[in-house]
């Protein structure tokens, strides 16, 4: 649905007509969704946070200024619910559910498996920058990178000024582009860890392999005076001095 029918859908919405919110609902569940994954890192947390807002949503269907736009609307409640949850959870210590998945992995069908392999890599470090960044450069980086909002519009949701919003999202790409650059150099030209840390315990048996055959070669000359024979390189009183 292109956004002018789906803007006209949330006015008759709006205006009391149930029948446009399944259109709504098609239209924009899959981009929230996407959306508070990204933000929360949890899959079964975004799809709870989606749901709440479509809740928020049909209670504030009649605040909605006809002829307006819906999108940048409904990811301003969007952003709002994660914001409680955020705040909620600062108020009690909580863990992620064992049974969540977090982020989905690659499709490994069809694919090379060490190109599988860096894609999921590199997925989990950008999960992992976006997750240490300050809320507001996520907030921006997302909806600009992932959710492709036009910088006034992400300004609107955010409600800061559209220099604002470009420099918090240029903050959050720096962060990533070091994390990826990172990424690349580590371990030994790109090895897994498992197989980075094979060739250093390997290294290290040489190693020692290496000091023991120089501790019994060292050793030799002694065993075989031990047993009462003297080193032939050791000569008697009479040819010294």
């Amino acid at each position: 649905m292109n956004e002018l029918a789906l803007n006209a859908a949330m006015d008759r919405y709006a205006c009391g007509d149930a029948r446009a919110f399944p259109e709504l609902h098609r239209a924009l569940h899959g981009r929230l969704l996407a959306y508070l994954a990204r933000m929360c890192s949890s899959v079964t947390l975004a799809g709870d946070l989606t749901q709440e807002t479509f809740l928020r949503m049909h209670r504030a269907r009649s605040t909605f200024a006809p002829g307006g736009a819906v999108t940048p609307w409904a990811y301003a409640i969007a952003r709002n619910v994660y914001l409680d949850h955020a705040r909620a959870q600062r108020h009690r210590s909580t863990e992620r559910l064992p049974s969540d998945p977090g982020a989905e992995p690659p499709d490994p069908r069809g694919a090379d498996a060490e190109a599988v392999a860096m894609a999921s890599q590199t997925a989990r470090a950008v999960e992992r920058v976006l997750s240490s960044l300050p809320a507001a450069q996520r907030e921006a980086f997302v909806l600009l990178r992932y959710e492709g909002m036009s910088v006034q519009d992400a300004a609107a949701i955010l409600g800061a000024t559209p220099t604002a919003v470009k420099l918090r999202a240029f903050r959050a790409y720096e962060a990533l582009r070091a994390e990826l650059e990172e990424l690349k150099r580590r371990p030994e030209d790109g090895e897994g860890a498992e197989q980075s840390g094979k060739r250093r315990a390997e290294k290290s048996a040489e190693r020692r392999a290496g000091r023991s055959t120089e501790m019994s070669a060292a050793a030799e000359p002694e065993r075989r005076g031990g047993r009462g024979g003297a080193p032939r390189d050791v000569r008697g009183g009479s040819d010294e001095g």
